[in-house]
Order: structure tokens, then sequence, then C-alpha cells
């Protein structure tokens, strides 16, 4: 009896053992989870988060993604790594990204480190873990370069959003487009310094000035600053005629209700992030009237002249309440979901290796125009929407409205300069 009693146990103890390890599996093989580690508490890591939150609940809204013949539902998880703050070290930073892809045990990642020196040195840790990663805020090329000099140790990090390279491009051509129309060839730069914008500002001056621009000076400013008169001074003492901002931070929209109450005789046109939303014209009280601001992917705003855009914008205020306020990040961000999830159904498994090698064959239609990836794992920039993603530069009009002036290809109307600058000709 007594050993009838102790088989019937060790029976019962298997069948639980079995039970208990079955059920604490099934998460994991029914679902395919999605860490995001940015800067949640900024603009653009939280509305970045919001939109692929959305696309997630689009996907799982029908079904989820297919993978050899059985639905996997997707699951996000996020972390606030704080790596756009003041002051927080990129190692702390990191230990935020490690900690989510330890504890959550992600599968691949969207959005990614808000600073480009965060996603340099993280570029080691998601080799390390073999996490794919499609980034959508970092900026700097150099992880193109990491990535085509040792191709089989950083293949897993792709970027869906525009890099610095092809944001010097956009302003470039806006700067000839400018010289076109008005005559204008005297230049003066202000811009935060952080290497994403150091590198952008200090490149769009030296193409220019090989262009035959004169460019009059280069003010850099501490994440934080509040107060850029002292430039705008400058600026006007020179007789510049286009001021260029290049900043990212909250702060930097004061640069431009100064530039407004000074009635500084210079266009203002570049990029400062809290001026790209429908809601800056309140914010800033009118004061940006006539001011230029570069939008780094279309979706962010609507562009009529491609649908799928607006199907996002649109999407994306029905979903949270309110319409996308960043010019950089939830676009590419949403689209980065479809990606992962279109590359795990070629890959028909969930498998580091399987999904990177699918991403590399991605052809996407999407919010931000056609997206293709190069050797750098860069997604491809340009000026036809149907041939590869998209930028734009927006003009603030009376009343709050903003009109895309620039490419030609999706421009809505003409620049037109503010009644105290005057045309050089």
């Amino acid at each position: 009896m007594a050993r009838w009693k102790l088989l019937a146990w060790i029976a019962i103890g298997v069948f639980v053992g079995n039970w208990c390890f079955t059920n604490q599996a099934l998460p994991q093989s029914d679902t395919v989870v999605v860490g995001v580690a940015t800067s949640t508490g900024f603009l653009e890591g939280d509305e970045s988060l919001k939109a692929a939150t959305l696309a997630v609940e689009e996907i799982n809204a029908k079904g989820g993604v297919s993978l050899a013949g059985s639905k996997k539902k997707l699951a996000l998880e996020s972390i606030d790594i704080r790596d756009a703050a003041p002051g927080v070290p990129v190692p702390e930073a990191l230990l935020g990204m490690e900690k989510m892809i330890l504890e959550k045990k992600v599968h691949a990642m969207v959005v990614g480190p808000f600073r480009s020196e965060a996603l340099l040195a993280g570029m080691d840790m998601l080799a390390k873990y073999k996490v794919p990663l499609l980034g959508t805020i970092a900026m700097t090329p150099a992880s193109e370069e990491k990535i085509k000099k040792e191709p089989d140790k950083y293949r897993y990090v792709f970027r869906t959003c525009l890099n610095a390279k092809y944001l010097v491009g956009y302003l470039v051509g806006m700067m000839k487009h400018l010289e076109k129309e008005f005559g204008f060839k005297k230049l003066f730069v202000m811009h935060q310094d952080v290497l994403w914008a150091r590198g952008t500002a200090e490149k769009v001056a030296e193409i220019l000035k090989a262009a035959g621009w004169e460019i009059l000076g280069i003010e850099a400013y501490p994440t934080g600053a509040s107060d850029f008169s002292a430039g705008l001074l400058k600026a006007r003492a020179a007789g510049a005629q286009v001021i260029m901002p290049v900043f990212d931070m909250p702060q930097s929209g004061i640069l431009v209700k100064q530039w407004n109450s000074m009635k500084v005789g210079a266009l203002m046109a570049g990029f400062i992030s809290p001026m790209s939303g429908s809601e800056a014209w309140k914010t800033f009280e009118g004061k940006i009237d006539g001011a230029l601001n570069a939008i780094f992917e279309i979706g962010n705003i609507p562009v009529p002249k491609v649908p799928a855009s607006v199907a996002f914008y649109e999407a994306y205020k029905k979903r949270w309440g309110k319409e996308v306020q960043s010019g950089h990040g939830p676009a590419p961000s949403y689209d980065s979901v479809y990606l992962l999830a279109e590359a795990l159904e070629r890959a028909a498994k969930v498998d580091a290796e399987a999904i990177v090698s699918e991403l590399e064959k991605s052809d996407r239609s999407g919010a931000i125009g056609r997206i293709r990836f190069d050797q750098g794992h860069q997604a491809v920039f340009g000026e036809d929407p149907t041939q590869a993603a998209l930028g734009c530069v927006i003009q603030w009009e009376k009343g709050g409205k903003r009109v895309v002036v620039y490419p030609e290809s999706v421009a809505e109307a003409k620049v037109k300069l503010p009644d105290w600058i005057k045309p050089a000709r």
C-alpha cells in the first residue's frame, strides 16, 4: 500500500509539474513581446510609445501575426530610460534598457534610445542579447557606419526615422529654395549642443558655404537653455537673412517668441521641436507666424498627397483624443511595428536571426512613404513618397495653419515672408 501511495504521489507530482510548466510557457508561446525603451517623459518618446501602441492594438484586433499557421498576439512593454533628460549619464539610461530585455524577455524593440550617444553605446547590448531594434528617434549616421563595418555583430539595429544626413539634405534643399525665391544667401546658425544637432548644424553650414553662402555665425546652447536674445542680436547685427535653429529641447520654443518680439529681420527656418505640432500656435500665442519648421517624417503631419500619412494621423487622433504634436518619431514608430509584424510573418518564427534577415527585405508603403532599408539598415529618405520615405518643411500661417512648402512633390503653397522681412532682390 505504501509503495502504491508513493507511486501515486509521484504520478500526481509529474502531472502537476507538467501542467504548471505548460501553463507558464503559454504566455511566451502565445505572444511576441515588443519592447519600447526610450525617454517617455519627453514629447517624442511619449507620442512614439502611443503610436506603437496603436499599431499593436490594430494588429491584435485582426488576430495578431500569423506564424506558420498559428496566430500570435503582440504584447507591448515599455520603460522610461530618461536618456534625453539633462545630466542623466548614458550607462544609467542603458541599465533601464537591459532591465527590460532581461525581465520582460522582449523578442524585439521599437523606438529605442532618444540620444544618439545612448544608441551607439546600446548597440553592443543589443548584439549581446540578439534583440532586433527598429529605432525611431536617435539620428546619428555613426550607427550605420558601425553596422557596415561589423555587419554580423550589429545587424540587429535598424532605423526607420530620418537620420541627421537626410535632415541635412532637407535643410540644404530648403535654403537653396529660399535663395531661388528671395535671393537669400546670408545664414546665422543656432543649435542645441548635443551630438545630432551639432553635427546637423555644422554640416549644413559647411555645404552652404561651399555653395557660396555667407555663414555669419554659429551659436551653441546647452540643453535646458531658455534665453536666446544674445544670439538673435548677433544675427541682426551681422545682417543675417536666414536664421537656422536646430533644437529638440522643450525650452527652444522661446527662441521663436523672442525672434518675433524683437522683429529680427531674418527668416526663421530650421527645426525647433516644440514648434512642430498643431498646438504650438496656441502655446506660443501666435508668435510663430511665418516661421518655417522641418517635420522629420510625414505622418506626423497629414500630407494629402500621401493618403497613408492622413490615415495614421486620424487614427492616432481618434485613439488618443488629440493630434500628434511631435515632428519626429510617432509615424515611423507606428510603421516600425508593422514592419516587424511583416518580418515575423515572412520568417514564420520568433527568431532574431530570421527576423533580421526578413527586415532587410522590407518594402512597405506606410505613413512615412515607401520604406526600404539600405546596407546600414537606415530607411531611405527622398523627395518622392512612392519611392522613399519623406520628410517635409511647413510654414506657420496666421490663424494657426501649418502649410507644407517643401519639397515641391508634396508642397501645398509657396513660402511667404513675414511683413517685417524683405527679400534680398
